[in-house]
């Protein structure tokens, strides 16, 4: 017998890294796709699935240009002296109305910029940021208790959807 394959996977359309973190310790208020100029080792390392966002935040600087801070992505393993720095900065392509936009909604107190996952679309490197505000500890307790009461609810009508004939 033949064995079955599962789906192609696509290495032009697939998903790197997500921050899972973010989604726990900030409010997700917007979203944005942004993308990123890499140089060539760091899309072959992004190629292979490696990359960090944990730590990452977005800043401007110089005027209306945004810039990708404390992303990892590792060196690439069969990379010479051409090799990349695994945390540098790394400037975010945006159109000017969205700059402007971000610009004038990071002004106010506690918001800031996440980046939410990196992925590949259409062969190019993007990433999905967001405007979020952080959330205190006694919310963070509250969205995990709501996840845990959809789930249970989800379960009983699975169970009840079961027994009845």
């Amino acid at each position: 017998m033949a064995k079955k394959k599962g789906p192609k996977r696509d290495p032009n359309n697939s998903v790197v890294a997500t921050n899972r973190r973010a989604r726990h310790d900030y409010e997700i208020l917007d979203r944005y796709e942004a993308g990123m100029v890499l140089t060539g080792t760091e899309v072959k390392s992004l190629r292979e699935g490696q990359a960090n966002l944990t730590d990452g935040f977005g800043g401007f600087a110089s005027g209306l240009e945004l810039w990708l801070e404390q992303v990892t992505i590792p060196e690439y393993l069969n990379g010479t002296w051409t090799n990349h720095a695994a945390r540098r900065k790394r400037k975010l392509l945006l159109h000017q109305k969205e700059l402007v936009k971000i610009s004038r909604q990071i002004e106010d107190p506690g918001l800031t910029i996440v980046p939410l996952q990196l992925y590949f679309k259409d062969g190019k490197a993007k990433v999905e940021i967001g405007i979020a505000r952080g959330k205190r500890e006694f919310d963070k307790r509250q969205t995990l208790r709501e996840k845990q009461d959809n789930r249970e609810a989800q379960r009983a009508m699975r169970y009840r959807n079961l027994r009845s004939p």
